[in-house]
């Protein structure tokens, strides 16, 4: 080749038509100073095979530092690293707001709902919402009724489930109350970016997300018992078979505190002590990452070994604070979810900053009635499942498989609602045959003491199955790096 002649790079995004689907890494979106054309210019630079060998290299980096989850219906593939696309998600600074103050708004709606069902129970009286929905709910706990716990937070770690449909709005598919689990995967992806692809990241003004274990034990520390100058927090772990466990001490790790399992922990005189190797040690904050029917025996299942006798007690006394709070399900429950929009405006007095994708709520017989008369049109979902296990795609399901949902449906109108099929946006992801368009969501995690903290951006994950809408990691899901730009980026 003769000196001076200019190497144009391939475009490697000629092939990545999003379609009638919005694209999160469009060039030219309003607030975004350049930020994704830099990125896709960048991302041409490395060609298609130094981005496959960084991404190799990546992926094997996760491998290494164990950065796994468990499947325990795979025999040929227990332990699996959650797929990594080395393809950043961006979110401007303007739609960072708007999603910020709509998780506060709806973690702030949820915590009041749990206290008032637990207390006076207003919201049923006055006819807002069914008494069976939350009377009868599966996760509903009679033990939490008249608990009082410290700032009328039940909700500390709470993850919400967001979509962008194809009008270009944000949508809030579920909301996460119990346990919610990856966020461990938002930070490690960013230094995982950093490592293998700094020439992505240069000059790019990002909002951090390496704050997250000091604002989660910040929150733990201010809902401990009153009193206690120098509180001690612990996380709770079911231990190594846990699927999550590797978040577990992840987050153990980012916090600076101990990763304790049930027989770690004792209670006398109706106080939590941790074992240790100079004696027991008091404790005075847990972040329980096991279900409320583990926590302790004496109150909940008496066959449970992985919870702590007498734990429940001494947090009715007030001698230690327990996070999330037990009973927490009934604000998760999809069914529930249905009244969310009610729900915020009810307590807040306020519409939703982000709605509900519409449902159809098939305990009642309105919305019985239309999803039986529009099945092949919509998805329907069981309300006690998690992880996209259950779900009926309508307009992609066969006959016998359309027969199946509405046998269900005919059998139990309780268990089911259904939504309309969104569009999900799509994001750029590198596949085997190219960069090509794939579905995503997004699960930004709020963390809650005294008032709440949402971390900038969360959790992208990205159906990696051409046309799949089922981002879900025991799926085949994958993640991307979530961009938060700050309001400067250069190019």
């Amino acid at each position: 080749m003769s000196a001076g002649v200019a190497i144009i790079p391939q475009d490697l995004f000629s092939d990545c038509d999003p379609g009638a689907f919005i694209c999160e890494l469009s060039p030219g979106r309003v607030g975004d100073n350049g930020a994704a054309q830099t990125v896709r210019d960048r991302i041409c630079a490395i060609g298609l095979e130094g981005l496959r060998a960084r991404a190799t290299a990546a992926e094997n980096d996760l491998m290494s530092l164990g950065v796994t989850f468990t499947v325990y219906s795979d025999a040929n593939a227990i332990d699996r690293i959650l797929p990594f696309d080395c393809i950043p998600r961006i979110i401007t600074a303007a739609e960072w707001r708007k999603l910020e103050t709509g998780v506060q708004q709806r973690v702030a709606a949820i915590n009041c709902f749990l206290h008032d069902i637990y207390h006076e129970r207003h919201i049923i009286r006055d006819g807002i919402i069914p008494v069976d929905l939350v009377l009868g709910n599966p996760n509903y706990r009679p033990e939490m009724e008249g608990f009082p716990v410290r700032f009328g937070t039940y909700v500390h770690i709470c993850g919400i489930d967001i979509i962008r449909d194809q009008q270009g709005d944000f949508r809030v598919l579920e909301d996460n109350a119990r346990t919610p689990s990856g966020v461990s995967y938002v930070v490690e992806n960013r230094h995982l970016m950093r490592r293998a692809f700094p020439d992505l990241l240069a000059g790019m003004s990002l909002m951090p997300v390496d704050d997250y274990g000091r604002r989660l034990r910040e929150a733990l520390t201010e809902i401990a018992p009153e009193g206690v100058l120098d509180p001690q927090v612990v996380l709770l772990s079911p231990g190594i078979y846990n699927s999550a466990y590797f978040e577990h001490v992840f987050l153990a790790r980012e916090m600076g505190v101990p990763l304790v399992e049930g027989a770690d922990l004792t209670v006398e005189d109706d106080r939590v002590y941790m074992r240790t190797t100079a004696g027991l040690r008091a404790v005075h904050s847990i972040y329980r990452r096991l279900g409320d029917d583990f926590l302790d025996p004496t109150v909940f299942r008496p066959d449970s070994l992985l919870g702590v006798p007498g734990l429940i007690r001494a947090w009715r006394q007030g001698n230690v604070a327990i996070a999330n709070a037990v009973g927490t399900g009934v604000a998760d429950d999809k069914a529930v979810y249905a009244y969310m929009p009610r729900i915020i405006k009810y307590y807040l007095d306020q519409e939703p900053i982000i709605a509900n994708v519409e449902t159809h709520i098939c305990r009642e017989a309105e919305g019985l009635a239309y999803t039986l008369d529009h099945l092949p049109e919509l998805v329907t979902k069981p309300v006690g499942e998690s992880g996209g296990y259950g779900i009926t795609i309508g307009p992609r399901a066969s006959q016998g498989e359309l027969e199946a949902s509405r046998a269900a449906l005919i059998a139990n109108p309780a268990n089911w609602i259904s939504q309309p099929m969104i569009g999900l946006s799509v994001g750029p992801t590198l596949c085997d045959e190219g960069i090509r368009p794939r579905h995503l969501d997004l699960r930004p995690f709020a963390v809650t003491g005294r008032s709440t903290w949402v971390l900038p951006g969360g959790l992208s994950r990205v159906a990696l199955k051409s046309g799949s809408l089922i981002v879900n990691s025991s799926q085949g899901g994958g993640s991307k790096d979530t961009w938060v730009l700050a309001e400067e980026t250069r190019r």
